[in-house]
């Protein structure tokens, strides 16, 4: 089947045109396939093969081998805001596209929201470590590290000044956009895609590009403000708070300025009397009594590392999906039910049936197959296409007369087919709408669950 972006036309099952916010490239990506439902994405995959000649001394023969593709560990960049990389291992001849990720709707439709951790903490706590290492044993695939960071304010030319001179208060809530940040952990709960701007500390600015991030099993979220909003906190499925010494973070803080953000030391500890410790002694520490687990002595504190991983395998496997019973006790009592009003069937007219005859008769040989189900494909787009809202338009023609006629609503139009079967209707959709994108989506099944992915 061809399917377009996850828009439902009121009297048809027809996809329409994907939301302004969603971005669709045909380059194969090393980020995660995108969240929204069937939202396209193409990999590719390399196999490492090996020929070598080998010659044998006893004889003058050249023998040629050549190995069958062996296993190989493709690198997988992680949905996140920080650079962090995973390993997805390829068995044998098996095609893995992606570790695939768990249904995130149920089998009404409904969806599943992501669980979010929040991590508060004083400047250099340590908090991306324990959001680091909360990652690794939770051995989950879908997981987004989002950083306060990345939502500083963009500076006005006074501010930028006052920066320079490590004047300008980095640690107070004003210095943060709440309200980019609240919409951006809303979406990401939800499963929708986002742009997470990029802030330069070297020049306090933000830069011109920016990071798309997708939604995910399990969202981190860790800054020195996060749980100074209500809005915030209410977002929030689990909160944390990492308490370390303040001598300890002032060491941290030095080393990570000195050597990631080219600050000097005067500057650094000018900035921390000034700004730094006041803000933890007001806004930071009195935020601690909103946690539900503090981690003292940050990511060397293991066992509550383990306890926080434990809560949320525990919470993942109280909202995980099972689709696969449930889609065949559903097709059970549909059986006997009429089928929903935006089902529609091509009008089978003498045409069609004449291309059904062809394409069933099992003496048609391969190439009459091929090119009248073709045909038929292009009659189901066809089909398609016409069921999609359209407006009137008036055009000029070239002999000056004007014509009044009709256009699609949706300005584009995207098909996404289902690997491998969907494939074959991607050359009908081109044909008829020549500006359509195409994307792929792999739906496989978990070996060790039967549930789809």
């Amino acid at each position: 089947m061809i399917f377009t972006e996850f828009v439902k036309n009121s009297t048809a099952n027809i996809w329409t045109a994907p939301p302004n916010d969603v971005e669709y490239n045909d380059d194969s990506h090393e980020d995660e396939p995108h969240t929204a439902p069937v939202l396209a994405y193409k990999r590719q995959v390399s196999f490492r093969s090996a020929q070598q000649n080998n010659l044998n001394e006893k004889s003058s023969t050249l023998a040629r081998s050549i190995s069958s593709p062996a296993k190989v560990n493709r690198r997988r960049i992680r949905s996140i805001s920080r650079s962090l990389e995973e390993r997805v291992s390829f068995r044998g001849r098996q095609t893995i596209y992606t570790a695939g990720r768990p249904a995130w709707y149920d089998a009404s439709g409904e969806i599943k929201e992501a669980f979010v951790i929040g991590i508060c903490g004083g400047s250099a706590s340590g908090k991306t470590t324990v959001a680091q290492h909360i990652v690794e044993k939770l051995n989950v695939p879908w997981v987004t590290l989002l950083s306060m960071d990345s939502f500083y304010k963009v500076l006005t030319e006074e501010q930028h000044e006052q920066a320079n001179m490590n004047n300008h208060n980095f640690d107070h809530p004003d210095a943060f956009d709440f309200d980019l940040l609240i919409e951006t952990l809303k979406n990401l709960k939800i499963g929708k895609q986002v742009e997470i701007p990029f802030y330069n500390f070297t020049t306090h600015s933000r830069e011109s590009y920016t990071k798309i991030l997708y939604g995910a099993n399990v969202v981190i979220f860790e800054g020195i403000m996060s749980f100074f909003s209500k809005e915030i906190r209410d977002i929030l499925d689990m909160k944390v708070f990492v308490d370390t010494d303040a001598d300890i973070r002032l060491a941290r803080r030095l080393e990570r300025d000195i050597t990631e953000r080219g600050r000097d030391i005067e500057g650094i500890i000018q900035q921390y009397t000034r700004f730094v410790k006041p803000s933890y002694d007001h806004y930071i520490a009195p935020t601690m009594t909103y946690a539900d687990i503090i981690v003292p002595r940050g990511g060397e504190n293991e066992i509550a590392i383990d306890l926080i991983v434990c809560h949320v395998n525990r919470e993942l496997q109280k909202r995980g999906v099972k689709v696969r019973n449930e889609l065949v006790h559903n097709f059970d009592l549909m059986s006997h039910s009429p089928m929903p009003e935006t089902f529609h069937i091509v009008e089978q007219t003498a045409q069609i049936k004449y291309l059904h005859t062809i394409i069933r008769n099992r003496d048609t040989d391969r190439d009459e197959f091929i090119f009248y189900s073709k045909r038929l494909m292009r009659i189901l787009i066809e089909y398609a296409l016409s069921l999609l809202p359209f407006e009137d338009v008036t055009v000029e023609t070239p002999q000056n007369l004007i014509y009044t006629g009709k256009k699609h609503v949706y300005a584009e139009i995207c098909g996404v087919s289902i690997i491998r079967a969907g494939e074959c209707l991607e050359p009908a959709l081109i044909e008829v709408h020549k500006d359509a994108k195409i994307g792929k989506i792999l739906i496989q099944t978990n070996p060790m669950t039967g549930e789809p992915e």
